[in-house]
């Protein structure tokens, strides 16, 4: 029977798995040293500010003025971006001397893309104005931060030899881009094309998270590159995605939180109906790592009947197709 590890590797390459996985299995998180969001109330390693409330859900937010640049102009002088050689790996290389490589894939976590530093550098809507009346400078800070980010990944991959990097950039909205296609065609695509081709040169499976709606860019998207979206989400066309670039990209997610995982009232057989669909519509030929739309808490029975259906489904699915084919 083939490893889980493989059935993954095989699922991410569209290349006959075994069984649909459930998220991303047999593969291990490792967080970078670099604080990009606190834990808790308190400052990033950038010198943003970010706050919590006792009992909220959803952990740290940025705090309103809390951002660090606030005269364009002047930006080389208030930015403050983390020096890479000064970083501290010990707990990083105790934590992949202790993991078993032949049955788990290691993937780094790098947070706070390209948009997301931005607007977190000069607050959001002051940053959402920059990029239509200062294009040009926002390149030059968004080279920068680029920059940086590449350095990281490739200090990361000396001490833990990734095999996969999760790499964090929400661009959408419920309904839409928090830019034009035009403006992050012009400053986002170059310099996160930059970060991927860093990792294709170190190896490294490119994991991208997105959230939000962006099939808009989405053939842009695939140009560049990356193997896996996550968490594919259901304000887009996931089915007309598939079809589309199906044979080029993997998608991870589908499942959908919003008006099914955390429905009030939802039953049981709601949730194995909707992960039945999102197999039937995405796992054709691999490609598909079944997960929900969005991590929030969810009741113990729903979690059981997806995890469930997951399991038999995502098994079933590929053997009677196996079994199709052989007829």
């Amino acid at each position: 029977m083939m490893l889980p590890k493989e059935n993954l590797l095989r699922s991410i390459k569209r290349n006959n798995p075994d069984w649909v996985p459930n998220g991303m299995e047999s593969q291990i998180s490792i967080a970078s040293p670099v604080v990009e969001r606190p834990a808790e109330a308190g400052f990033d390693a950038f010198g943003v500010h970010w706050s919590m409330e006792v009992g909220a859900e959803g952990g740290t937010y940025p705090t309103v003025r809390g951002n660090t640049i606030n005269d364009i102009e002047k930006w080389k002088e208030q930015i403050h971006i983390p020096d890479i050689s000064k970083l501290d790996w010990t707990v990083i290389k105790e934590q992949v001397s202790k993991i078993d490589r032949e049955n788990f894939l290691i993937s780094g976590d790098v947070n706070m893309g390209l948009f997301e530093r931005s607007y977190l550098l000069f607050g959001m809507e002051e940053a959402l104005m920059l990029y239509l009346t200062e294009p040009d400078l926002m390149v030059e800070v968004i080279t920068a931060i680029a920059d940086y980010k590449i350095q990281l990944i490739k200090s990361f991959h000396e001490v833990a030899k990734l095999d996969i990097v999760c790499y964090g950039d929400d661009w959408g909205m419920q309904n839409n881009l928090f830019l034009s296609p035009d403006i992050w065609r012009k400053i986002i695509k170059p310099q996160t094309q930059r970060i991927y081709d860093c990792m294709k040169q170190l190896g490294i499976i490119i994991n991208q998270h997105s959230c939000g709606k962006i099939e808009s860019i989405f053939s842009d998207f695939v140009e560049m590159g990356p193997d896996i979206w996550n968490p594919c989400q259901p304000c887009n066309d996931l089915a007309m995605l598939k079809r589309e670039f199906g044979s080029r990209i993997s998608f991870c997610g589908g499942i959908d939180s919003q008006f099914i995982l955390a429905k009030p009232g939802v039953t049981a057989e709601e949730v194995r109906n909707e992960v039945r669909k999102c197999i039937d519509e995405m796992a054709e030929n691999g490609g598909y790592i079944a997960a929900p739309s969005q991590g929030v808490p969810y009741d113990e029975d729903i979690l059981f009947a997806m995890n469930d259906e997951i399991y038999t489904y995502g098994r079933a699915y590929y053997e009677n197709n196996k079994k199709s084919i052989i007829i």
